[in-house]
């Protein structure tokens, strides 16, 4: 299980697409217009997001809107047999919204179903045989171009690192049980995060047979970040998308020219870190001056993590991205950093006057 698509619900998906492609550094691909929504369409590598927002009061987009910000609605999925892992879906509870449906494009089949998530994200499944279109014509009638035939030398990232869901308090383990038992995830790692503020707790699934992290998170205090995007968000839903890059220092001082705001980290963070960390061939000042967070695995692989974090990119303080690279394939999720970010966070939520 891999990664496919993110599907937005905006309100101006032109307007997002323009941030999208002239802050973040994607690559428009294509667009089309339908009876109840616009539907733009960037790419990264090999990350692909699809941006439609409501053109009038009716259809999926405009309802949505109505009940919660923008955001992530659909976390798509890239599976091996897309038949089984929509059987087993149902089977284990899931609620079937769209059934399975085969595209022969040429001589390479597409075939693909959706299931209910979480709250109200949905999770598309997604089969490929051969080179076929990015999406399913029912979802967007695109022409049938594969971003293998579009120019991918100007990319800033190459693929989703992992995604991360929100969901409300003692919902945790529920969340995490329904996702093992309807798709096969299992427990990767496990956090419990408390300042004299606030706190979360999350645990981190990862999928057998694939490359998916997938964080979910549940607040322990009423004025906790994670409860925070709840309220904003009417719900549980997708607060990260962390975007892997191969070289996080020349791709952050890239976005920072084209205007992309990241969060404020101390210098208190980095001179503790070089009080930690004995390793001479870190560029430090280059580190503190992107606002860059990095831990330092101590196994075998000694595997580095280099993370940083965007500003939420709606006007509602819910969605952000977060820009990452592994070196030595690091595995971890900056366990070291957990504490720096949510710390960051509380003092983005104290210039909102969330927290005194």
């Amino acid at each position: 299980m891999d990664f496919d698509h993110i599907r937005f619900y905006v309100h101006d998906a032109k307007q997002c697409r323009r941030w999208f492609t002239n802050v973040l550094g994607f690559q428009y691909l294509d667009s089309t217009t339908t009876v109840n929504q616009q539907i733009e369409v960037v790419f990264s590598g090999a990350i692909v997001c699809i941006i439609c927002s409501p053109l009038n009061g009716a259809g999926p987009v405009a309802k949505y809107l109505q009940y919660h910000p923008p955001g992530v609605v659909d976390l798509a999925f890239q599976v091996s047999d897309v038949r089984a892992t929509f059987t087993r879906a149902v089977h284990q509870g899931a609620i079937p919204l769209h059934p399975l449906t085969e595209e022969q494009q040429d001589n390479d089949t597409l075939i693909w179903s959706r299931v209910k998530g979480w709250g109200a994200l949905e999770h598309t499944l997604v089969e490929r045989k051969g080179q076929t279109s990015i999406l399913p014509s029912d979802l967007i009638p695109l022409s049938a171009q594969t971003i293998s035939k579009v120019e991918t030398s100007r990319r800033l990232f190459n693929q989703i690192d992992h995604g991360v869901l929100n969901v409300g308090k003692d919902q945790l383990q529920a969340a995490v049980n329904w996702y093992q038992q309807v798709f096969g995830f299992e427990t990767h790692r496990y956090f419990d995060i408390q300042t004299h503020r606030s706190g979360l707790r999350s645990e981190v699934l990862t999928h057998p047979q694939g490359q998916v992290k997938f964080p979910i998170n549940e607040p322990t205090s009423d004025n906790s970040q994670i409860q925070e995007f709840l309220d904003f968000n009417q719900g549980p839903g997708i607060q990260h998308i962390a975007l892997g890059t191969s070289n996080i220092l020349d791709t952050v001082s890239q976005l920072k020219r084209q205007g992309l705001s990241l969060l404020d980290i101390p210098p208190s963070y980095y001179q503790q870190l070089r009080h930690q960390v004995a390793q001479a061939h870190i560029n430090w000042s280059a580190l503190e001056q992107h606002q860059i967070l990095a831990d330092f695995e101590e196994d075998a692989g000694a595997g580095i993590l280099l993370q940083t974090f965007t500003k939420p990119i709606f006007p509602q303080p819910t969605f952000f991205f977060e820009i990452i690279e592994r070196q030595r394939q690091a595995q971890g999720f900056g366990q070291r950093n957990f504490l720096a970010l949510f710390q960051a966070m509380e003092r983005e939520q104290q210039k909102r006057g969330i927290l005194l």
